[in-house]
């Protein structure tokens, strides 16, 4: 595949998820140029990114604003762990080397 193809093919989805909320919500996604930008931002902000292109695509049907529906929460509840995971661990760096 070439590269061109490749970068307007990319898909992202971002989630934001609150305990006092129901389930995570959409807050941003998009193909291509959109999809790179909020990777970008990701990065930018220290932001763990979970690839998944199964749950990415059923996520790109959720309106922005909308939560996940009962369908994806396991899948989410995965990857919320995964990134929990990761906060703990970089948590755990940090104190130790104070």
């Amino acid at each position: 595949m070439d590269e061109k193809k490749k970068f307007l093919d990319r898909k992202a989805v971002a989630l934001k998820y609150n305990i006092e909320d129901v389930a995570p919500k959409v807050i941003g996604k998009g193909q291509g140029y959109v999809a790179e930008k909020l990777l970008e931002q990701a990065r930018l902000n220290k932001i763990p990114v979970y690839k998944d292109p199964k749950l990415t695509q059923d996520l790109m049907g959720i309106d922005l604003g909308e939560n996940i529906p009962p369908e994806l929460y396991e899948v989410v509840a995965s990857v919320l762990v995964f990134i929990s995971d990761l906060d703990k661990m970089e948590e755990y760096r940090r104190r130790e080397f104070e």
